[in-house]
């Protein structure tokens, strides 16, 4: 899929986690839910790092681009490393490492020892980064060309700065879910793993699919591209994921958002 369905479908599901939240007794602060969700849109963007055009690879100048080139040639590498007889070759890293559950959950989890450990300024490094990435992906319409881009660190930055000091206020979710002295934030991670999951999932509906699994083989390959049958399947951009996908993604986001906020 394109960055904006990916963006608006990692929104979707963080909001869709709060109406299940909310449904287990276990309701999310609305700072959380609007951090969450942003986080989650954000990092719904993060698996296509290993893409040279992709919005995260050009959202943050000549380091998401050097960013990029390691991470692709790193995946391909990777690839190479692992493949059994039956994997195709490839000429690159994109849809292989970064497209995987074990990246999800590396991902989420490296993120959530950095907020635990790392204080305020790690918070407000993860928030930022995240909300570009959310910018980006939401707002692609209004941030295309270069010359958007400090308009776009500098809304990231105080987006971040002001969601961080509401969510230090007591009560408004700091520590949501992770109660013990010296967890808050530890939470973060969530979004991100999920964000990365839904992704993947996304990818998995085109024509392309996707190894989510890896590395637990499928067959006689290891890059086994899961996905429905052929006949199901999309091309990115196209008008199932225009007109009907993105459509629908801010239809299920609006119903969880009512839920978890105890609106219906």
């Amino acid at each position: 899929m394109m960055g904006p369905a990916h963006s608006l479908s990692g929104a979707a599901a963080w909001l869709g986690v709060g109406a299940a939240a909310a449904a287990a007794g276990r309701p999310m602060p609305w700072p959380v839910l609007l951090a969450g969700a942003l986080i989650c849109a954000g990092a719904a963007l993060a698996p296509d790092l290993d893409h040279k055009a992709a919005t995260i690879s050009r959202a943050f100048g000549p380091v998401s681009r050097w960013l990029c080139e390691i991470v692709d040639k790193l995946s391909y590498a990777v690839y190479k490393a692992t493949k059994k007889p039956a994997d195709p070759r490839r000429s690159g890293g994109h849809r292989t490492l970064t497209h995987t559950w074990l990246w999800a959950v590396l991902i989420g989890g490296g993120t959530s020892v950095l907020a635990i450990t790392g204080g305020r300024w790690a918070v407000l490094f993860i928030l930022f980064v995240h909300m570009v990435l959310a910018i980006e992906g939401l707002l692609w319409r209004a941030t295309r060309g270069s010359s958007s881009d400090v308009l776009v660190w500098l809304l990231a930055a105080t987006s971040a700065w002001i969601i961080a000091g509401i969510l230090d206020e007591p009560g408004n979710g700091a520590g949501w879910l992770f109660t013990e002295p010296g967890q808050e934030y530890l939470w973060l991670g969530l979004p991100i793993v999920l964000g990365a999951i839904v992704h993947d999932i996304g990818d998995a509906l085109t024509v392309s699919g996707c190894p989510i699994l890896w590395p637990i083989p499928v067959g006689r390959k290891r890059w086994y591209p899961i996905g429905p049958p052929k006949a199901l399947r999309f091309r990115a951009g196209s008008w199932v994921e225009l007109k009907v996908l993105m459509p629908a993604f801010m239809l299920l986001g609006g119903v969880g958002c009512a839920v978890a906020l105890n609106v219906i």
